[in-house]
């Protein structure tokens, strides 16, 4: 059995495994910084430009939680529907499947006609591409309900909204966590996606200008950066997650 204190650190292990041979590889090859920089280069630009790239975090940041915010109140609400009806299963659930693949990079260009240049095309990009998941999931642990748990509880005398809200609606709680540690991961995806067409600033601005200037450390950075915050936010839902739904995890605690 894999003790805690291994399972705990072999992410950072693995991590810093994988930057020594990030570095050696380059080191050895001579790669040239504007080509594929190393990792004491990305180091450094952060250093050099820890000013630039703090405000355009905190600006890509702030629109991905606008953003994400909106797909939680919409997910949870659509998911709802979708999930409590199987009519509405069936009428809506196809609708969803085909708007999910289209890709969302061909609709920032329409946003950029509706909302100009800005936040606007950010939070909005954000949010389409992140409230599908959130939707999906709920959908599904409602859905999925056990007929014959719903019997019982019918012969108990609950409607059907009482199901779904004493029963139906905490069974679907881990559904629920696990999309957002995906959504919120997208939801980064595409405030970025959008900064590079549509935004005048931003981390995915910053990379965008670094590339145009061949700075790869710099937008190497960026990358870093966006990285961290999504993993930050993602660890931040998994703890929540143990704290509300530790009757969903006993079954693994001993893995």
């Amino acid at each position: 059995m894999i003790s805690k204190q291994v399972e705990r650190w072999s992410p950072l292990v693995l991590l810093l495994v994988l930057v020594a041979l990030w570095q050696g590889v380059c080191v050895l090859f001579a790669i040239p910084e504007f080509i594929f920089p190393a990792p004491t280069q990305i180091a450094q630009a952060m250093s050099e430009f820890s000013g630039p790239i703090a405000e355009a975090a905190w600006k890509t940041f702030w629109v991905t939680m606008v953003g994400f915010g909106i797909s939680i109140v919409v997910g949870v609400l659509l998911g709802f529907l979708v999930g409590s009806s199987r009519l509405a299963y069936a009428a809506v659930y196809p609708l969803l499947v085909a708007f999910n693949a289209v890709p969302k990079a061909a609709i920032v260009p329409i946003l950029i006609v509706w909302f100009g240049i800005g936040v606007g095309p950010g939070i909005l990009t954000a949010f389409l591409i992140s409230f599908f998941p959130i939707t999906v999931n709920m959908a599904t642990g409602l859905a999925t309900l056990e007929p014959e748990l719903e019997d019982v509880l019918r012969v108990l005398g609950a409607k059907r909204m009482d199901v779904l809200m004493k029963v139906g609606l905490p069974r679907s709680m881990p559904f629920f966590y696990g999309s957002l540690k995906i959504s919120i991961t997208l939801a980064f995806v595409g405030t970025v996606l959008a900064e590079m067409t549509a935004g005048d600033s931003g981390i995915g601005y910053l990379m965008q200008s670094a590339g145009s200037q061949q700075r790869l450390a710099l937008a190497f950075a960026g990358l870093v950066v966006i990285g961290a915050m999504a993993m930050l936010m993602y660890e931040l839902f998994s703890a929540v997650e143990k704290h509300t739904t530790a009757w969903a995890h006993r079954g693994s605690q001993g893995h």
